[in-house]
């Protein structure tokens, strides 16, 4: 994957200049910077038709895209193209402190992030205090009050419903950050209950892992067998 993705285009990844441009001063992984290619691979390996991302990651899905169609022209149909699928709401969801820049668990305060194992309690605590703006008015509008607008997107993720559609129902921050934490809370509860049953029997989920890989390699194999035809290399073994 490496030897069919310019330098360039490794070098114009958002996320790697962003991350790259924070960390000036500390040590900047060659990893960070070639991680797309690996991305790609992990993605083109399993032939999937769509990716579920957020839209941050749409430009990863884009140069995979890009990489496969190089490799598909030098060596002959080998890789499906993968195409981009984003939530109506939600694609992109901002850190709750810093409603500028996105959710990171890399971010430098956790005050502004849910985990998915955070208690009902914290999540409630970061979701009241939420930043918003010195406004009062409830408004999708990602430009001028990209706070408030975080806080109905993600509460439109959660309820299935539209950004504008959730603001028409408040007049008050404090009512939307609330039910915004209760919703967040609601949907994460069965996945809590799930991973909490899966810690509980380690049998159960080494189990279920050998399950999920022998799936995977299933198709991996697949793939990769094609892919070393194509180019003209023997499988290994």
């Amino acid at each position: 994957m490496e030897c069919t993705v310019s330098y360039g285009e490794l070098s114009r990844m958002t996320q790697f200049k962003d991350k790259a441009a924070k960390r000036e001063a500390d040590f900047v992984s060659a990893g960070l910077f070639t991680y797309p290619a690996l991305q790609a691979a992990d993605i083109l390996l399993y032939d999937a038709d769509e990716v579920p991302v957020g839209e941050d990651q749409r430009q990863h899905i884009e140069i995979t895209r890009d990489i496969a169609e190089r490799f598909n022209h030098r060596f002959g149909p080998t890789f499906t193209l993968p195409k981009v699928v984003t939530p109506k709401a939600g694609a992109k969801v901002t850190d709750l402190q810093d409603p500028t820049s996105k959710m990171s668990k890399s971010s430098s305060s956790e005050a502004g992030i849910v985990y998915l194992d955070d208690d009902p309690a914290a999540i409630m605590k970061k979701f009241k205090r939420a930043v918003t703006d010195s406004e009062s008015e409830v408004r999708f509008d990602r430009a001028t009050k990209p706070g408030v607008s975080n806080l109905l997107e993600i509460l439109a993720a959660c309820t299935g419903r539209t950004p504008d559609a959730v603001a028409a129902d408040y007049t008050q921050y404090g009512p939307l950050k609330n039910d915004t934490g209760e919703a967040v809370v609601s949907v994460l509860a069965p996945i809590q209950e799930r991973y909490r049953e899966l810690l509980s029997d380690r049998a159960e989920l080494a189990r279920l892992l050998r399950v999920g890989a022998d799936k995977a390699r299933a198709v991996a194999s697949r793939t990769l067998e094609r892919t070393y035809t194509n180019i003209g290399i023997l499988p290994p073994g």
